[in-house]
């Protein structure tokens, strides 16, 4: 037996005195009411209503129960509504500075379909998208090169020749979120057996700079093709082999769940992941 709702019912029909005003108060059928109420009195081994009279009263062994029946479903309220506004409290989660607003606002209305509100932040603390290795990433964004001119598919096409003045090669610009050893290394390594000059490879202060850096002159931005599609900018992977991993860290376990498989594709989206 579902008590709180026979509880409901007990009590709205004590409130009106009747019936079928007390169903319809819950909509519900009258036949249902009546069901409700006599499987309670069932239940607790004792009639709560006289159904003799003309209007329904309380017997003395109802009398005696209602407050209980009402406290029941006051807290039976409070459960549902304390319910609803954890469903409804944002979940905190930063995510990359390289994520679009458009792809954002999207994953956004996908949480909430799955009753995650999603508060997003590009500040630290809480849960946060974060950057892994790709090769235990759930989220895994290659990187290639952009430029305003034709890509560069062989790193080896920026090797200097004897004769350029320092200064003048063309210059591979990595984004602060880049600048970490699965990325940043192996790029400096590639580097040096291509024979670049060290000078070629730069971190920049922040993407603005970096991406502006490719957009005004030969240099070229280390980015995912979705941000060189963004900027304008042409991009190849090339021989590079190199990539963003991500995963979704330190939140509560079912949040984060939601967010690695039903969000994924979502997520995916913000980072760059491709199609």
């Amino acid at each position: 037996m579902d008590l709180v709702a026979a509880g409901r019912a007990f009590v709205s029909v004590t409130r009106h005195g009747s019936f079928t005003v007390g169903a319809a108060a819950l909509r519900i059928p009258q036949s249902v009411a009546s069901r409700r109420v006599s499987a309670l009195e069932a239940h607790l081994g004792g009639a709560l209503l006289d159904r003799s009279a003309r209007a329904i009263v309380l017997t003395p062994f109802g009398a005696a129960l209602l407050p209980a029946a009402q406290r029941l479903i006051r807290l039976a309220d409070a459960l549902e509504h304390d319910a609803e506004r954890a469903r409804r409290r944002p979940f905190r989660l930063t995510v990359p500075a390289t994520c679009p607003t458009p792809a954002l606002a999207r994953l956004v209305a996908a949480a909430r379909a799955h009753d995650l509100h999603l508060e997003l932040t590009e500040e630290p603390g809480g849960a946060a998208l974060t950057g892994v290795p790709p090769d235990v990433g759930v989220w895994v964004v290659p990187l290639g090169l952009a430029a305003t001119r034709e890509p560069v598919t062989h790193i080896d096409m920026l090797r200097p020749s004897k004769s350029d003045a320092a200064g003048t090669a063309r210059r591979i610009w990595i984004q602060p979120e880049d600048d970490v050893p699965h990325v940043r290394d192996r790029l400096s390594r590639l580097g040096a057996a291509a024979g670049l000059r060290p000078a070629q490879i730069v971190v920049a202060g922040s993407p603005v700079e970096a991406a502006a850096e490719a957009l005004t002159g030969p240099d070229l931005l280390l980015c995912s093709a979705a941000q060189a599609g963004a900027h304008g900018l042409r991009w190849a992977a090339g021989d590079l082999g190199v990539a963003r991993g991500y995963d979704v860290v330190a939140g509560p376990r079912a949040e984060l769940e939601k967010v690695r498989t039903v969000l994924h594709a979502a997520v995916g989206e913000c980072l760059g992941v491709p199609a």
